[in-house]
């Protein structure tokens, strides 16, 4: 099943994606509201409103009010390496915040503070039931399914200290969707994450290169806080970034980048002069 937040005349509603439509999902403003319904895959398998053909469809923000967005860098062997650094004991964490979210198809501010605007594929952990101190071993019981993001970071600001935050939470700069695929429609252990910019392929990577891979974060992160349904959690970009080129690479006005895991879709986002 394949789950999105859309834009309608009457406001926003989460809604289900059948082939070349999506069935609104009524009495829900968006896929965050509805994971917060204990019975929401029966909810959502079993709805029956009105039918929006996939390429009318106004698709935005996926989960536009999470309680938790939690980052997770240095994720992936390769970009470890290519960063030059040692691959880390434990996840490395950051957060993010709701109004860093923007929605998948959004163009994004080449903002004039920072020119090494970059560009970070990820999948992305939606929680759909919560808990505190999930065992691994139940941890995927925990997870409503997955979706994408693009981790535009602002290198000069993330580097100017050891902290990233800096870097990594610029308003409406972190694209999210399009959709929530639940487990049975992505295999972790054999999908590739591939980033574009300007149609040439800058990231192509195994998603089964996670140092931490979905079970085991989900654990680590819930035994600091309690996770609840809607929150979402960045796993880590592959090797490929602008920053780690020689010379290094970066987003500029005009340009187009995209994410894309097969069974997810793609985000596609414009690049515009701040």
């Amino acid at each position: 099943m394949k789950l999105a937040t859309l834009t309608t005349p009457q406001g926003t509603s989460a809604a289900r994606l059948d082939g070349d439509h999506y069935r609104l999902i009524d009495g829900f403003a968006d896929v965050g509201a509805l994971l917060a319904d204990p019975g929401w895959e029966t909810v959502a398998a079993a709805a029956d409103g009105p039918a929006i053909p996939a390429a009318d469809a106004s698709v935005t923000t996926l989960v536009p009010h999470p309680g938790a967005i939690v980052c997770v860098g240095l994720n992936y062997r390769s970009h470890i390496l290519e960063m030059g650094r040692d691959l880390p004991g434990h996840p490395t964490l950051f957060a993010k915040f709701e109004r860093t979210l923007t929605a998948p198809y959004a163009d994004i501010e080449a903002v004039p503070e920072d020119p090494e605007l970059d560009w970070e594929g990820e999948l992305v952990i939606v929680i759909g039931t919560g808990g505190r101190r999930i065992a691994e071993s139940d941890a995927a019981a925990h997870i409503a399914g997955y979706t994408l993001a693009n981790d535009i970071s602002m290198r000069g600001w993330q580097m100017r200290t050891k902290e990233w935050l800096q870097g990594k939470a610029w308003e409406a700069s972190t694209p999210v969707g399009p959709v929530l695929a639940t487990a049975d429609e992505i295999d972790t252990a054999v999908a590739r994450l591939a980033t574009t910019v300007n149609d040439e392929t800058v990231q192509d990577h195994a998603i089964a290169d996670l140092v931490f891979d979905p079970a085991h974060l989900v654990s680590y992160i819930s035994t600091m806080m309690t996770l609840q349904p809607g929150d979402l959690i960045l796993t880590g970009t592959p090797g490929g970034v602008g920053r780690a080129r020689n010379p290094q690479v970066y987003l500029k006005a005009g340009d187009e980048v995209r994410v894309a895991v097969p069974g997810i879709g793609e985000l596609r986002n414009r690049i515009v002069a701040g």
